[in-house]
């Protein structure tokens, strides 16, 4: 009831862009034959499903329901690390993912809009060549799902995702599992998405990052973890592939 609430009074949508001056880049196509796409922040806008299964969550769980506004950071990490980052003891934590999928898996990944630009993006990357793969630490079955319904599953070559019993749910995890299913090499491929967890996977399997600000990123996250490009859009990513 108090998820229910709440949601009324989230009638205007709560994603924006980032405001960000801009920043000169040499733009210089490096010729990687593989690119890595994140889901969350990256392709598809995901803040009201999340956030309304992270209430949902909080709720079942008899926990004060905390504001829609202040749960942006469950978008992007691992679920169990956001949960564990506040508070939650191990155990708690994970009833409380088990949670956000129960609400997620019927009705939040539902919730949920393509970035603008995304089917033009995706189009462009395989009129020239590219070998498209998704890596997201969301549970392959919810990724699979939202691919579908937005009707873009064919752009993509090989899907990576986390797994449901969290034996691959960390981005490295993730990325080196694309690695190891396509036999790409790590200098042929470049990771694109919109969070710091992008970035430090994609270095720690040896690759670059292009960091995009069309997600839940800023500017000042990515000089942090030293993005190897930032774009402003999607459009912009293609420069640099």
């Amino acid at each position: 009831q108090a998820v229910r609430k709440q949601r009324a009074r989230d009638k205007v949508r709560s994603w924006s862009y980032p405001q960000a001056d801009t920043v000169r880049q040499e733009e210089v196509s490096m010729g990687f034959s593989t690119v890595l796409l994140d889901l969350d922040g990256t392709i598809t806008n995901p803040y009201m499903g999340i956030t309304n299964g992270v209430m949902y969550a909080y709720e079942k769980l008899g926990m004060e329901v905390p504001e829609r506004s202040t749960l942006r950071s469950f978008i992007g990490p691992p679920l169990i690390v956001e949960f564990t980052r506040r508070g939650f003891p191990e155990e708690k934590a994970r009833e409380a993912v088990r949670l956000y999928r129960e609400y997620y898996g019927q009705t939040g990944l539902f919730e949920n809009e393509l970035i603008p630009g995304t089917v033009e993006f995706l189009k462009e990357l395989k009129s020239r060549g590219k070998r498209v793969c998704l890596a997201t630490s969301k549970p392959e079955e919810f990724s699979v799902r939202i691919l579908e319904k937005f009707g873009i599953d064919g752009y993509f070559d090989f899907i990576g995702a986390a797994k449901l019993d969290g034996s691959r749910d960390s981005k490295l995890a993730v990325i080196r599992y694309v690695l190891d299913s396509t036999g790409a090499s790590p200098e042929e491929c470049v990771m694109v998405g919109d969070r710091m967890h992008d970035i430090v996977g994609a270095h720690d399997a040896g690759m670059k990052c292009i960091a995009v600000l069309v997600g839940f990123g800023s500017r000042g996250e990515f000089a942090e973890y030293k993005a190897d490009f930032v774009a402003e859009t999607l459009n912009d990513v293609l420069k640099y592939v």
